[in-house]
Parts: C-alpha cells; structure tokens; sequence
C-alpha cells in the first residue's frame, strides 16, 4: 500500500491483525448512538442550531472515513490491496493516525486511556508523567508574529533543550560566538498550555520557567542549550532534569517510543478537510504521541521515528518508552516521508557548550 500519510507507516507494521482492526472499529462504529435533528437545539426558526450541525456534520463526517478505512483494512488483510479505492485508502491513513500513531491529549498533566493498540501505555503512566511535566511550550514576547515557537525539555538542573531554528526567533548571534536575545524579546517554557479539562481553568503561570540565557547553539545539528530559571508566578526550585541517554540503544529499529510536545497547525501538510475534521481542529497543546523509532542515519546524526508530530513539536524529546530516557531531539517531518531526531547518544562528546550540563544516563 502506498502511504501518503505524515507517519507514512504500512498499516502492516502498525498493526497485528488488520482484520481484528477493522472489526474493532466496525463495533465501536455501530455501537454509537447518532443524535436525530430532532435532539439538536433549535434556531430562531426552528432549525437547528448551525453549532449543532456542526457537531453533526463533524462526527458523519469522521464515521464515513472510519468505515471506509475499516473497508480498506478488509481488504488489505485478504490481499485485495489493488480493490482498494481513493475514499479507502484515505481511510485507512485515518486509522493509521487515530488508531496506531495517535495524538493524545494531555489534560491535567496526565493522559487519556489510549486505543487497544497502545493499551502498554497504561503501565507506564507514572513514569509518563514524570515526562509530561517536564516538557514545556517555549512562548515569546516581542515577536512580531509569533506568541510561541516550539518545545523544550529539561535536560539538567537549569537547563532546557530546543531546536536550533525555535532559539533563532528569539536570538541572535553577538558576532563572537555568543548568543543574545533579540532586541525586546524574551521567552519563557510553560510547561502545561493543556487543553483545559471540562470546569477547570487555564493554567496560571506556575508552571513557567524563565528563559535567562543561552548556553549554546549547535552549527551543525538542530540542538540549541537555554538556560532557565522558575518564574517569579510559579516560585519554589525546578524539577529535576530528564534523564538523557549516554549510549545507543540496542535494535533502533522498531523500539516503542514516544513523543510529548505542541502539535501546530501546518498548512505545508496540506491537510484534507476530513483529516481537520478527524482531529476537531485542536492544536497547539500539550500532546502524547507514541509511535516507533524506524531508522538511524548515522552520518546525517538523524534518527527517524514516526511518531504523528505536526510544527509545534520541534524541540520535542523523542523517549524510549522501555526506560523513559530521551533518545532523541525531534526537529522535523516531512510529509509521506516520516519524522527525524538529533540521536542524543550521539552528542555526548561533543563540545557545545551545556552539554556537560545534560543529565546523561
């Protein structure tokens, strides 16, 4: 099957049993209870409310991409992949990204309980939540388009980790291999900016870390070293730092990982409508996305995952969901191709400086 999803995963290698899948979501298809347009508020008129058609329009919508997925996978298991049509095929990329790769929401700093495919998610959720708390949306002021810019993680007593490209919209270079904030800018890693659960209100601030400096910016890699202090809102010490990995980890290929960070909108991924649809147009908050590490480029110091991440996640630590060690510093996808990762263990020699700062385990 030729994939032309973000992930660009074989549903093969996501999924055991393809059938088993497709009957999965068959039952859960039939076993919703469809509101009538009677059940839906009134207009002035008498008609329903746009908002509730919306909702309605939304949830048809995502039913018939699910069931033309579920088609797919039918006939993907039977070895019928040349039957497969169009509406089929985007299906099945549909399951892939809901079912196999999904983008759960992180509320409350804790997760939803995920699909039976990621069920082993359950047993770690301590140690997840360790994770989650340490990994924040770097937000700036004085950015003239931009209220914030990617992910960050701490990595050592004061220390977060980022992109290259997130520093470098609030920093510059001083011309004697140092770095500076731009002129009236600052920024600062929040580490909730959650969806807010249902009665609860927004964050306020005591999750903040102020960024105060910047302890290195790498030439090569997409790694930049930003030192943080708590802001005077959230008080009291920072956490302790991730634990960071010293050494590759055995049979790359295939390990369960995982990835926590801000999924933006993108609009260079060109996103069908019903694609928008399927994740209700939520982004910009914290997410848990797990997938697997799928490659390692060794001269290109890049490992590839394929994780559903979206923009916002650049900076995003890449975990082995075996230890909960960071393996690797996601700074990018690209569409129908997969994701990659500066491999840490890589870096632990090197001489950027901060590194010795790193929490390596």
């Amino acid at each position: 099957m030729s994939s032309r999803s973000p992930v660009a995963t074989d549903p093969a290698q996501v999924f055991d049993d393809l059938a088993a899948v497709a009957a999965r979501i068959r039952d859960r298809l039939n076993a919703e209870i469809t509101e009538s347009a009677e059940d839906l508020p009134d207009g002035a008129d008498g008609a329903a409310a746009p908002a509730g058609e919306i909702s309605r329009f939304a949830r048809e919508e995502r039913d018939r991409v699910l069931a033309a997925g579920a088609r797919g996978l039918e006939k993907l298991a039977e070895g019928r992949e040349d039957e497969i049509d169009e509406d089929e095929y985007f299906g099945v990329e549909a399951i892939v990204l809901l079912e196999g790769r999904p983008a759960l929401l992180v509320q409350g700093q804790d997760f939803a309980t995920p699909t039976d495919d990621w069920a082993v998610l359950d047993g770690h959720r301590a140690p997840i939540r360790e994770s989650i708390a340490r990994v924040g949306r770097v937000e700036v002021t004085g950015h003239p388009s931009l209220d914030w810019v990617g992910t960050a993680f701490l990595v050592g007593p004061e220390v977060v980790m980022t992109n290259r490209h997130v520093a470098a919209e609030f920093t510059r270079s001083d011309g004697n291999s140092g770095w500076v904030f731009r002129p009236g800018m600052t920024a600062r890693v929040d580490t909730t900016e959650e969806l807010p659960l249902a009665g609860t209100a927004p964050g306020d601030g005591s999750f903040e870390y102020e960024v105060t400096g910047v302890l290195g910016i790498h030439r090569e890699a997409d790694m930049a070293l930003l030192r943080v202090a708590p802001t005077a809102r959230g008080g009291g010490s920072l956490p302790t730092p991730l634990a960071v990995a010293a050494e590759a980890p055995a049979d790359l290929p295939g390990r369960p990982v995982y990835v926590i960070g801000y999924p933006a909108w993108d609009g260079r991924r060109n996103e069908p409508e019903s694609m928008r649809r399927i994740f209700m147009d939520i982004y910009n908050v914290k997410r848990l996305q797990p997938g697997t590490a799928t490659e390692l480029i060794a001269d290109e110091l890049t490992m590839k995952h394929d994780c559903s991440t979206l923009g916002g996640n650049s900076g995003s630590p890449v975990f082995d969901l075996n230890d909960h060690r960071v393996l690797g510093l996601h700074y990018g996808g690209r569409y129908r191709s997969g994701n990659f990762a500066v491999p840490l263990w890589a870096m632990v020699e090197d001489t950027l400086p901060g590194l010795s700062e790193v929490n390596w385990v």
